[in-house]
């Protein structure tokens, strides 16, 4: 099928002045500094960013010429939700002169923007990585649930409570978000389906306590796969590396068989150039690819948690590259059988990158004891778990 020949991206930043901090919204920054053209499932594309916008009738004015397009439809909305603090239940995105006590008559009534995405007639999509203070909270998490918030429209992001001061940096869900839309992934088609990277971006991005993650709805061919399509009809196959030894990170990415459509090489390129979040998006989908074909329980997807687990221990993620490795070693462990090298060689790594994992080494002693002692002659190692947790020992992670 062709792209439709023409699409249009909105950026729609809801930032009151008060709130902007010393750079203005920098998630809208980094979205609008990423070829937000090229996020389209289109052959050309316009951009439209409100920054600092002031009146609902100003951008309502836009939202209208923006669903006169006929192609695909992105609005991506950054800022912060509020709900008028006198009778007022309604969520209304707030601007440039809102106020908690004035956003009935200078915010965007929620309402107004979904039923004029709702006249669209092409593939629309709604991303929202916003903020809600504490009287908005309860009655936006309300219309998330009953389904207000979207009202029939394609909704991927999140809403996390507005913290104390406005941040510096890009919030965490577009950062992820926007990485894995420029990995894209290798077994789609020319379209990406949103919920791919909506769920790349909440298993990697670090969240807020308590954030609202939203999904609703089918948005069509509306993302731009980036991703190149692979010419293998199945998963590379890999040999797994030597066993490391226990008190030296291991090299723990099986090596590549020697084929062109062999995605490891250019995962641990990436990683090794420090683009740490692109790797691991990456990683994590070639495992849903897995996952789909093999099911959880296949050696295919078990190397992807092994990829994955080294990943974060080339990122300096000790605790996460632990939690991996202790997830390959049950996972080989769970066969039946006695451990073999590479349940063993996992559950070392495990180990390994436990002693680096600081105070969240606490967390994951139990379960790391738990398979030593599913191991045969493992007394040495099941016994410095035990002393670290009896105090006998430095805590690990300690000088």
């Amino acid at each position: 099928m062709d792209q439709p020949t023409h699409g249009c991206v909105l950026l729609l930043d809801g930032t009151p002045d008060r709130r902007r901090g010393a750079l203005p919204n920098p998630t809208a920054h980094a979205i609008a500094g990423a070829n937000p053209r090229g996020f389209l499932a289109a052959a050309s594309a316009d951009v439209v960013q409100l920054p600092a916008m002031a009146g609902p009738q100003s951008v309502l004015a836009y939202l209208q010429d923006a669903v006169r397009v006929p192609g695909p439809l992105l609005i991506w909305i950054t800022g912060h939700l509020m709900v008028p603090t006198r009778r007022g239940t309604e969520p209304h995105l707030a601007l440039r002169e809102s106020t908690a006590t004035t956003v009935r008559y200078t915010g965007l009534p929620w309402e107004w923007l979904t039923r004029t995405l709702r006249e669209h007639a092409g593939p629309t999509l709604l991303l929202v990585d916003a903020e809600a203070d504490a009287h908005a909270w309860p009655h936006v998490t309300a219309a998330a649930h009953d389904g207000r918030l979207a009202d029939g429209l394609a909704l991927h992001g999140v809403i996390t409570p507005t913290p104390p001061k406005p941040s510096l940096e890009a919030g965490p869900y577009t950062r992820a978000f926007l990485t894995a839309l420029s990995v894209g992934h290798p077994t789609a088609g020319p379209a990406l389906d949103p919920a791919l990277p909506h769920q790349l971006a909440l298993a990697q991005a670090t969240l807020p306590e308590g954030f609202l993650p939203l999904q609703y709805g089918d948005a069509g061919p509306v993302l731009a796969n980036r991703a190149a399509p692979p010419r293998a009809t199945a998963p590379p196959r890999a040999t797994p590396a030597a066993e490391p030894a226990p008190a030296a990170p291991a090299h723990a990415v099986p090596a590549p068989a020697a084929r062109a459509e062999d995605p490891l090489p250019g995962i641990l390129a990436a990683a090794h150039a420090g683009r740490h979040n692109e790797a691991a998006a990456m990683a994590a989908a070639w495992e849903q690819q897995a996952l789909r074909r093999h099911g959880p329980h296949s050696p295919e997807a078990a190397l992807w948690i092994e990829v994955r687990a080294d990943l974060a221990r080339l990122a300096g993620d000790h605790p996460r590259a632990a939690e991996l490795w202790l997830s390959a070693a049950s996972h080989r462990l769970d066969r039946g059988g006695p451990a073999d090298a590479e349940a063993l060689a996992a559950l070392k790594r495990a180990h390994y990158c436990w002693q680096h994992s600081g105070d969240r080494a606490a967390l994951l002693a139990p379960a790391l004891l738990a398979l030593w002692e599913r191991v045969p002659e493992s007394e040495e190692a099941a016994a410095d778990v035990r002393a670290r947790l009896a105090g006998e020992l430095p805590p690990v992670g300690s000088r």
